[in-house]
């Protein structure tokens, strides 16, 4: 693209000259020149490999494991065109602009771009001038009997391909037309990519694709940068708190807040705002400007935090999330995962917390019941609730689920960290289940806390239930740790809700047991969280070193240099800059990781920083001498 307009005057001679450049380097040199990486990860390079052998494939991926560069490493070397079909116009955008940083003729063809505009990236495209086109899939009907024809098409990239299927969590109807492009392109390659999809969903988008005998590679789901705790039983206060305490721990990180009502989302905002942190709210029921607004607000780091629904995701591709913060249980282990998946993008240390309450359950049953896949959703919710529930290592339950079984345990969640303590609790469940018996079953787990408490609240006064013997029995114990005992009843089978009587409560035979003295409860101490280790330089080593062994490579030695973590905070007000000045988010420029390599490095030629992971050849020609220049004043 260096020499596009040496040529003008001939295109078929700039066509070849544009494409052949790319075409006889290999895969690890354009890796390399254009990204600045020297290896690929694990499971890029065969899927690379299949596709510039003109071969479809599915290919699950976990956010933040490198899909993109499976159609971008094969476009660079194709000597066509390829075109990703992709669901939002900011994802396009993001993405555009992170391969034009690079050196890379990508565009956008789509609705918030003039006609003006489109018509020069339409004749840019058939003179050969573009490698990647980024077109959404309505745009792309309509573009079929007019641009299309014209374009030499060597591959088309199907990414969030989950939304093809009516069996995915983000479906969407305008997939379904992208069948025809097997039937009008049967030679043209189709590499389909998502972050989550199940067994059903797999079978599913093949099937819509009409490729049903494409290869499937399925990658590591490992992510050992991300910290994983779960907290449970809290009410809306005590989240606030947690948050607070949260947010306290990453002062000057970028995060995410995720909140099942817009309801939430707001008042979790207005509480960070009173706290004097920058955050905003992203949900549907705002306008197209208020959610653009927000979303390149925090994407530009002129917000810390996003309280969002659901509505907020897959435009994110920001690589410095440092948190992702879970305000309700989601509704299935995939939403749960690729939503996480955004914190860390870029390797390093990041934080991930899920609430959990038994008010999630009761309102995520319904959504489920109330769906047009009672026992998909039902059984997906299932194992959610496994998840949050489980006295095991957290990142095993989530590799068993994607189909990576593991027997070691991560020592980065909060069950290995603090592995629950039991006891004999069986008169802590007898009081419990003796309130529930003397109330005729007819109480929710909130009533059954106050009556064990000794609470005078409304339903309590109104019923009468402070006549009935247990009531204050559990005054000793604070309602939190009740809140959490009662929902250990549930998990371990003690009671049930009756979700079509008002979610009330309902002893079990084996609840019964216990409470006639047949059978012994043990239960796990409630304890406080135990804050995970703020994203320090040491945890940053310690989370390479884990990425080096699962790559099977040289873990670092504890003789490198160690990080200078002013020149840090100076390049990364250097970058800001360099941003706002540009327009473009800071970390399309250079990634956190990048500038921490470049404090620990210190490089003092344009050489020795082209040589930082992360660098290609054109950043390296384009800022190689500001940021070295910068360096050797800030250590003369």
């Amino acid at each position: 693209m260096f020499f596009i307009h040496h040529c003008k005057k001939k295109p078929i001679i700039k066509w070849y000259l544009c494409l052949t450049f790319y075409h006889f380097m290999e895969k690890e040199e354009v890796l390399k020149r254009y990204f600045g990486y020297d290896a690929f990860r694990p499971g890029q390079s065969g899927i690379i490999d299949h596709v510039l052998q003109g071969k479809s494939a599915l290919v699950l991926m976990p956010t933040g494991g490198g899909k993109s560069l499976c159609y971008q490493v094969p476009a660079l070397m194709f000597t066509g065109l390829t075109i990703v079909v992709s669901p939002l116009i900011s994802l396009m955008k993001d993405q555009v602009e992170a391969l034009r940083s690079n050196g890379i003729a990508a565009r956008a063809l789509n609705s918030a771009s003039s006609e003006t505009e489109n018509s020069i990236i339409r004749r840019e495209c058939i003179e050969g001038m573009v490698k990647l086109l980024y077109i959404s899939p309505e745009r792309l009907m309509m573009e079929l009997p007019i641009l299309i024809p014209h374009i030499r098409i060597s591959l088309f990239a199907i990414d969030e391909a989950h939304c093809i299927s009516g069996w995915g969590h983000d479906f969407r109807p305008e997939y379904l037309q992208l069948g025809v492009l097997r039937e009008q392109y049967p030679t043209v390659p189709i590499l389909a990519l998502t972050a989550t999809a199940d067994k059903v969903t797999r079978t599913d988008i093949l099937e819509q694709l009409k490729m049903p005998d494409a290869r499937v590679f399925i990658s590591d789901f490992d992510r050992p940068n991300l910290n994983l705790d779960v907290m449970r039983g809290l009410d809306a206060s005590g989240k606030r708190r947690e948050i607070l305490n949260f947010m306290i721990r990453h002062r000057d990180d970028s995060g995410i807040i995720y909140c099942m009502s817009r309801k939430n989302a707001e008042q979790t905002a207005q509480f960070l705002q009173t706290h004097h942190f920058t955050a905003t709210v992203y949900h549907a029921g705002l306008s197209n400007y208020e959610r653009d607004k927000a979303q390149e607000d925090f994407i530009n780091d002129r917000i810390q935090v996003v309280c969002a629904t659901i509505a907020f995701g897959m435009g994110i591709n920001k690589s410095n999330v440092r948190f992702v913060i879970h305000y309700n249980l989601p509704k299935s282990i995939e939403n749960f995962y690729q939503e996480i998946g955004r914190a860390g993008r870029d390797g390093l240390p990041s934080d991930t917390l899920l609430f959990y309450s038994v008010s999630d359950i009761i309102q995520l049953t319904h959504f489920a019941q109330e769906s047009g896949q009672k026992e998909v959703n039902m059984e997906r919710l299932r194992r959610m609730r496994e998840y949050a529930e489980s006295d095991v290592c957290r990142r095993r339950i989530l590799l068993n689920y994607f189909g990576q079984p593991t027997t070691c345990n991560c020592g980065n969640c909060d069950v290995c960290r603090n592995p629950p303590q039991r006891f004999d609790g069986t008169q802590l469940v007898q009081k419990a289940l003796s309130a529930i018996m003397r109330t005729g079953e007819n109480i929710t787990m909130r009533t059954c806390a106050d009556i064990l408490c000794g609470i005078y609240s409304p339903e309590v006064k109104n019923h009468q239930y402070h006549s009935i013997k247990t009531f204050g029995a559990g005054h000793d114990l604070p309602i939190r740790d009740w809140s959490d005992y009662l929902l250990q009843m549930l998990q371990s089978g003690y009671v049930e809700l009756q979700y079509d009587n008002h979610c009330h409560m309902r002893i079990t035979d084996a609840g019964r047991d216990v409470l006639f003295g047949r059978a012994t409860a043990q239960l796990a101490i409630v304890r406080e969280a135990e804050p995970p280790a703020r994203s320090t330089q040491k945890r940053r080593r310690k989370t390479e070193a884990l990425y080096q062994t699962h790559l099977n490579l040289t873990p670092p030695q504890p003789e490198e240099v160690q990080e200078d973590t002013a020149l840090f905070d100076a390049l990364r007000e250097l970058r800001r800059k360099l941003a706002l000045e540009q327009g473009m988010p800071p970390y399309i420029i250079f990634s956190d990781k990048v500038l921490h390599a470049l404090a620990q490095e210190k490089p003092l030629t344009t050489e020795a920083f082209g040589q930082i992971s992360g660098i290609g050849e054109y950043k390296r020609q384009k800022y190689g001498e500001l940021f070295v220049s910068f360096i050797k004043e800030f250590h003369p």
